[in-house]
């Protein structure tokens, strides 16, 4: 299934349903009163989160969406049936907002989570309501109220545990294939990755999900390189896991060029607990690594945790201090 994290959408809400003018027709009755009912009311638009989705791709292919109009008022009293309402389902973590990109509507963050965005329109009036004392005969009835309409913007922020970061060919696609069954695309080359991929890890009859985030880049949050629509991927994640390649001179440089993107993003990113590995340690020797870790110690003055993914090697610390985040009371 493809992945797609942005939708733009056309949304209707039913107009309502027209009043009646219609008059009692008996036998021996000569002058039957009005008995024109009212319009149904026109169906909502709904939005629903579910959890067996994860992609907006369905968007692409469906951008206008209308609720049912209320049906019209009928004789002998008789009210319109209401329009059906529309219900749309979505992403658990879809956010709403309006056409300008920037007002927030809607945010869901649980299953089964609904909101009616639009309201449908009111049915109109019959003759028979607008009966007096004076005027017993009116011939007068109302159209329904219409619909709300409007154009707006979904916007997936994958709802992950941990959110894998890192600057391109770091073995954040590696590591997410070794800790869980998820199979992205991987390669010997910077970009492999060029959507999020989502894992499930059982470790310790505990579970929990990570998110293997688009590698990122210097001017990430201007959105350069991949954008900064993968950073809003990282906003919901309890911990990030920072895999840093081992094979690189420069480690407390790479590591500082993404915490640099993730304050510039702004969204408390940069406050989120973290763990961070050096990665690829099959290829470097003890003396190397350690030399490497105390190195980013005197730079940066935190620690860095010895990782192969391939090897396995420094995987169940790496795991460990994973769930010490995420399951903390």
């Amino acid at each position: 299934m493809k992945f797609l994290d942005e939708a733009k959408v056309f949304l209707k809400s039913g107009d309502g349903g027209a009043g009646a003018v219609s008059f009692r027709r008996e036998k021996f009755i000569e002058f039957g009163g009005p008995d024109g009912g009212n319009g149904g009311r026109g169906g909502d638009i709904t939005f629903e989160a579910v959890s067996n989705l994860n992609t907006l791709i369905d968007f692409r292919y469906q951008q206008h969406f209308k609720a049912e109009k209320g049906h019209h008022g009928m004789g002998s009293s008789r009210s319109g049936a209401a329009g059906k309402s529309f219900l749309i389902k979505i992403p658990v973590g879809t956010q709403i907002f309006a056409e300008d990109k920037e007002t927030l509507l809607a945010d869901f963050t649980e299953e089964g989570q609904t909101i009616t965005l639009l309201k449908g329109g009111d049915g109109g009036f019959g003759n028979e309501h607008y009966k007096t004392s004076t005027n017993r005969a009116p011939r007068q009835s109302s159209p329904g109220w219409p619909g709300e309409e409007m154009w707006v913007w979904l916007r997936l922020k994958l709802i992950a545990d941990v959110g894998l970061v890192g600057l391109p060919n770091a073995g954040k696609s590696t590591f997410l294939s070794i800790v869980s069954r998820a199979k992205p695309k991987i390669a010997d080359y910077p970009f492999t990755t060029l959507v999020p991929n989502l894992g499930v890890v059982y470790s310790h009859d505990r579970e929990f999900v990570v998110a293997d985030v688009p590698g990122l880049i210097e001017g990430a949050h201007e959105g350069v390189g991949l954008g900064t629509r993968f950073l809003g991927h990282v906003e919901r994640c309890k911990v990030i896991l920072h895999l840093i390649d081992g094979t690189q001179e420069d480690v407390p440089g790479a590591y500082k060029t993404i915490r640099k993107e993730l304050e510039l993003y702004g969204q408390d990113l940069i406050k989120k607990p973290e763990v961070i590995a050096l990665n690829k340690c099959d290829s470097l020797t003890p003396e190397l690594i350690q030399e490497k870790q105390a190195d980013f110690k005197k730079q940066t003055g935190k620690k860095i945790l010895p990782l192969s993914s391939l090897s396995r090697q420094g995987l169940s610390k790496i795991l460990e201090n994973l769930e010490e985040h995420i399951f903390k009371s």
